[in-house]
């Protein structure tokens, strides 16, 4: 059974840094794409980040600050975080391609097996 767990959201002042990761089982985070996608109040899931083997893509908005990467020993996706922004202030969720629930496309892929997410708020 797939599942994905999203672990270390939280509140920091704009300009500081967090690193979320996701554990992910039921699958090898190296046979399968990963990502992380973020939602606001009121707006779509938008993808941040993907990866796919040892090929990256961000979103325009997070280039240069955001860095995605997984270890295959421990089975880990994460994303680290770096001069957050309040704009930045979302739910973070971890994303597999495969599945079938809220299929959503990003990067070149289709993903729709989804973790429950984690609160990031950014506080100016």
């Amino acid at each position: 059974q797939v599942q994905l767990v999203e672990t270390g959201g939280g509140s920091v002042q704009a300009g500081g840094s967090l690193r979320l990761s996701c554990a992910v089982s039921g699958f090898s985070v190296d046979s399968r794409c990963l990502g992380w996608f973020r939602q606001s109040p009121g707006k779509e899931r938008e993808g941040v980040a993907r990866i796919v083997l040892t090929s990256t893509l961000y979103a325009d908005s997070v280039k240069g600050r955001f860095t995605i990467t997984k270890d295959n020993a421990k089975n880990t996706l994460y994303l680290q975080m770096n001069s957050l922004k309040p704009e930045d202030s979302a739910m973070y969720y971890c994303a597999a391609c495969g599945g079938t629930r809220d299929r959503i496309s990003f990067g070149g892929y289709f993903f729709a097996s989804w973790g429950q997410g984690t609160q990031v708020t950014v506080f100016a």
